[in-house]
């Protein structure tokens, strides 16, 4: 069997990824944002091969992230689930991005490079990043008026272009974007059948 991380674990997609590969006697490493999130997975916890804590909005988080992650072992597969849909307004992570574009783009991207090389990538998209602007003038949003549905569309596409981009520089490494589906069933399925 396979041991997996799943980013964003403590509910939705990412907490019904973890159930069905569980259920299934994969070794999965759940994540939450925090402590107080992790108690929401106190029933699963017990049974994951680890639970790592981190704040995907804050860079000095997500190295810790992945040095938890690595102090656990190689990871077969990392699905990167964890993701910020409708912000109220552009927020500041610690290092002054958009929060939005933070949690669901550069943390992908960060923990990609600083996770030990896995066998598999899977990356949570969207159909909306078909709707996304490609341009990359003022993507941290510092200059245009926020708008939070645009900002998700954005960042979906670029997280959709990492999984391209990965695929094309570590031809060993099986690299997936996954458009969301309606049930998290659906998704669960999915993300078995790619580990």
């Amino acid at each position: 069997m396979s041991r997996i991380f799943i980013t964003g674990s403590t509910d939705g997609l990412g907490l019904a990824a973890a159930r069905t590969l569980l259920s299934e006697g994969h070794q999965v490493v759940l994540h939450a944002r925090s402590s107080q999130r992790a108690e929401a997975i106190s029933d699963i916890a017990s049974a994951a091969a680890g639970v790592v804590i981190g704040d995907l909005a804050s860079a000095t988080e997500v190295h810790a992230i992945a040095d938890q992650v690595n102090k656990i072992g190689h990871m077969d597969a990392v699905i990167h689930n964890a993701g910020i849909y409708l912000e109220r307004g552009r927020g500041a992570t610690p290092q002054g991005h958009a929060k939005t574009l933070a949690v669901n783009t550069l943390a992908p991207y960060m923990l990609t490079e600083l996770i030990e090389r896995p066998e598999r990538l899977v990356y949570l998209s969207s159909g909306m990043h078909r709707g996304a602007d490609s341009s990359l003038h003022d993507l941290d949003w510092r200059e245009r008026k926020w708008n939070a549905s645009t900002a998700y569309s954005e960042s979906k596409l670029f997280v959709t272009a990492l999984a391209i981009a990965v695929a094309r520089h570590w031809p060993d490494v099986l690299s997936n974007a996954v458009i969301q589906v309606g049930c998290q069933q659906r998704w669960a399925a999915r993300a078995h059948l790619m580990i």
